[in-house]
């Protein structure tokens, strides 16, 4: 396609998918149950590879204008485990299943790669934390003005998943309250860490909020004789939101612009949930004391755009409305995004709107199922639609 126009209005949700070299190395890592991350001293070359790996994507990126500048997450193999594989205290190893999403048949459910377990074996520390290297070498590497960013997984997505199977940290913390008191801790010891180091942009990115949702095929608030639990359903949503508030306060404390991305499960173009965003919009979208937030739109799982409205009485936060697809290699409908963001502004401001994919390209590092140009194609028409729809 022809590239006319960047856009300050057009943001990247974070991944791009992976060269081969790179790939090959993930791919070993994935059955290796005896290393622990980042895994550069198991694999001769390994860290060379992804040094080169992210520079040529960090150059990419400057060339398109890209506002915001990410690693492409290539110094991850999935969205949140390597963050917290990074922490002191856990041990990774390869669990007995995997994650399980939506097949594109729908019939028949699809199992993720297995390399997918925690166990906290002592108490969580948050410092020394390999991320922060991965954040001096964006910066480096970043030949822009143009913000650099870091994603890394909400304390309450890991909280939540982690609290599915106590025992993951009950050898080392009394009780639930003891575990969320210690991820608290070991986030604040990051931020701390990330601040020092220069950050000025964190992203806590978050898949579990449409568990909450009546609407939700899949939800474990669901009870066995198909009737919804709300009262089990808003207590956890209420504390969910309160665990990610403590962080994002702290991060506000520091000076920090503190972003969230919410995601359905992004696995090889398949997703892992459903949901919609009016039926969690009072918890997840009023009460979150985010700066900006990037939501999914770009299928009806994600219900009507009037969630919105509970932005309502906020008078600064941003929305990245995630209308096109990462998922397909097809370009996107470009008049549904047009008239998805019009109609958007009945309930936040156009200057406070932007335009994204729903997700990033490759959330775990294998990437969805479309080549890397169709990626750079499918950037460049959400640059060409943001610029035709806000001028700039």
């Amino acid at each position: 396609m022809t590239h006319t126009h960047t856009s300050k209005r057009f943001l990247t949700v974070g991944s791009l998918l992976r060269p081969e070299d790179l790939l090959a190395y993930k791919s070993e890592i994935e059955h290796r149950d005896d290393i622990q991350y980042p895994f550069y001293n198991d694999f001769d070359n390994y860290k060379e590879t992804e040094d080169k790996a992210v520079a040529d994507v960090v150059a990419k990126e400057n060339a398109l204008d890209f506002p915001e500048i990410t690693d492409g997450e290539y110094s991850k193999s999935l969205w949140h485990l390597d963050f917290f594989w990074g922490f002191g205290g856990v041990r990774r190893f390869i669990a007995d299943k995997g994650y399980v999403f939506v097949d594109f048949d729908e019939e028949n459910p699809f199992e993720t790669r297995k390399d997918i377990g925690i166990e906290i074996v002592e108490p969580l520390s948050g410092k020394n934390h390999p991320f922060i290297d991965h954040y001096k070498r964006l910066v480096e590497l970043n030949d822009s003005d143009s913000a650099v960013k870091v994603c890394i997984p909400s304390p309450g997505h890991m909280f939540t998943e982690l609290n599915f199977n106590p025992q993951s940290y009950l050898g080392v913390y009394a009780n639930a309250e003891d575990f969320r008191q210690g991820v608290i801790k070991a986030y604040k010891e990051f931020l701390d860490e990330y601040v020092a180091a220069g950050g000025e942009i964190i992203q806590l990115d978050d898949c579990l909020w449409t568990i909450h949702a009546e609407d939700s095929s899949n939800s474990p608030f669901r009870r066995a004789d198909g009737t919804w639990d709300d009262a089990a359903a808003a207590a956890n949503a209420e504390a969910y939101v309160a665990l990610n508030n403590a962080v994002i306060d702290y991060g506000h404390e520091l000076g920090l612009k503190v972003y969230t991305h919410n995601c359905r499960g992004n696995y090889a173009s398949r997703h892992a949930g459903d949901g919609s965003y009016n039926k969690i919009a009072n918890f997840f979208l009023k009460n979150q004391r985010y700066d900006r937030f990037y939501l999914e739109w770009d299928d009806d799982r994600a219900g009507d755009i009037s969630a919105l409205d509970a932005f309502k009485d906020n008078d600064h936060v941003e929305v990245v409305l995630g209308l096109l697809s990462s998922k397909t290699a097809d370009l996107d409908d470009e008049e549904r995004a047009l008239r998805s963001l019009e109609e958007a502004t009945k309930y936040v401001p156009k200057e406070r709107l932007y335009l994204s994919h729903q997700c990033g390209f490759a959330s775990c590092d294998g990437g969805n199922v479309l080549t890397t140009d169709n990626q750079w194609d499918k950037i460049k028409q959400g640059q060409s639609i943001a610029f035709k729809y806000f001028g700039e």
